[in-house]
């Protein structure tokens, strides 16, 4: 059985350009900026101070406060400054600047304890000290997700392998190369949920996947594996549980409050690592890719590589690039300068040879209802541009605006090639002010 939802779109996927290209590890060469902000909630507080020499894996920055994370050193070497730099989505942050000394010299870790006699609060300490986050995208700190006021209402434990943006292959390199990885980290986190089972999610345009993770599970009684129909965006959180348990979760509702708890495959490997080597979270893959990249590749990096460095690892950018997105290119972000930093949630960089969007020219709205189709919201996108566009902020909440998932879905299939979801995406972020 093949398990989706309703609504959605079928763009080309792009994937041929990297998914074949084993995961390679690269370690920077010039100084590194590690954010105190990589994740929903507060910035972690800095615990360093200009000159200290630290360590790989030392803590830098601790939570501030119960929605935040732990931050750690990707390199060794000497804090160069607590300074401002620029982040993939174009921001200026603060940043802990550490001048590599290229010896990669390491926190010593502690013996291996016996996992299997870790206690549920020892497991969620050891997730919350290693600073995991949301490696999808959001950001938000595991150790809270796996937190529910009311553990025993969780049913479903979900492993968000999907990976329906168009281009983007960490997801399926991890899988093939460190599913072991990926079914103990499954396995840790059901020994939090006594009436949970786990479901590997994974769409059917990677059959490889689906018969290599079903072999690995073919032992664990709790695990299955589900085959989804491939269609983005299959890989967000609400269509994801919809298509799985068939509940439906909306923008007033957390996953848990429809028992289930959605973790990122990537994420759920680095759970893996935390409880069972205690390793802090200092490293993820990003996929280098488009046609306008020399080789695109699939990078191992130590967060707070620069990402001008990653380009010139893959090649270097080919002449003529009218566009980078960081991310997928449905809901990655623009870039207008590559002097920024990897953080826990860069999942990839898009080069594009022709910016093709930018290119069209909107014209007025045909009333063919392929944006209500195509959106997986099942909200009118439509009606809700309309509203935006003329600033009618009541009727734009009595129509359920504030459901949009700002997928694009509704943009890339309306032929007069309407900003609908630009539209869209502007009025909900004004309503959210005046929350």
């Amino acid at each position: 059985m093949s398990y989706t939802f309703k609504g959605g779109i079928h763009p080309p996927d792009g994937k041929d350009l990297s998914k074949d290209k084993a995961i390679r590890d690269y370690l920077p060469k010039g100084e590194v900026a590690i954010f105190l902000s990589q994740h929903i909630g507060a910035p972690a507080k800095c615990i360093v101070n200009k000159g200290d020499r630290v360590l790989r894996n030392q803590l830098i920055a601790e939570a501030g406060g119960f929605i935040s994370a732990n931050i750690h050193s990707s390199v060794s070497g000497t804090v160069k400054a607590i300074d401002k730099r620029r982040t993939p989505t174009g921001d200026m942050a603060d940043a802990v600047i550490i001048e590599n000394d290229g010896a990669y010299e390491t926190v010593p870790v502690e013996t291996e304890d016996d996992i299997d006699k870790l206690s549920r609060e020892e497991i969620i300490s050891r997730v919350a000290a290693a600073g995991i986050v949301g490696m999808g995208g959001a950001g938000f700190p595991t150790n809270v997700k796996l937190s529910p006021k009311e553990p025993d209402k969780i049913d479903h434990i979900i492993v968000n392998c999907a990976e329906c943006e168009p281009y983007l292959t960490s997801d399926y390199r991890m899988m093939l190369e460190h599913g072991e990885d990926l079914v103990q980290g499954l396995s840790i986190i059901l020994r939090l949920f006594d009436n949970a089972k786990g479901v590997i999610a994974i769409e059917d345009n990677k059959p490889d996947c689906i018969a290599h993770m079903e072999k690995l599970c073919e032992k664990e009684e709790r695990i299955s594996v589900y085959s989804l129909i491939t269609k983005y965006p299959q890989g967000s959180e609400r269509q994801l549980i919809n298509a799985v348990t068939k509940r439906r979760v909306t923008s007033k509702m957390l996953p848990a409050d429809a028992g289930c708890i959605v973790n990122n495959a990537d994420t759920v490997i680095a759970i893996c690592n935390a409880v069972t080597k205690k390793l802090p979270l200092i490293e993820r893959i990003v996929t280098m890719t488009g046609d306008g990249i020399g080789e695109p590749i699939n990078l191992k990096v130590p967060i707070g590589t620069n990402l001008s460095e990653l380009i010139e690892e893959a090649g270097g950018m080919k002449d003529g690039v009218e566009k980078i997105v960081c991310g997928g290119p449905m809901m990655g972000f623009a870039m207008f300068d590559t002097a920024a930093y990897v953080t826990k949630t860069t999942s990839a960089l898009l080069f594009m040879k022709e910016d093709a969007v930018s290119k069209e020219e909107p014209s007025a709205c045909i009333n063919c209802g392929r944006c209500v189709d195509a959106c997986p919201s099942r909200i009118l996108p439509v009606k809700l541009a309309a509203f935006a566009d003329h600033g009618d902020e009541e009727a734009f909440r009595e129509y359920d605006g504030m459901e949009c998932m700002e997928c694009g879905c509704c943009s890339y299939v309306c032929p007069a090639k309407r900003h609908l979801t630009q539209s869209i995406k502007t009025m909900r972020r004004q309503c959210m002010k005046k929350k």
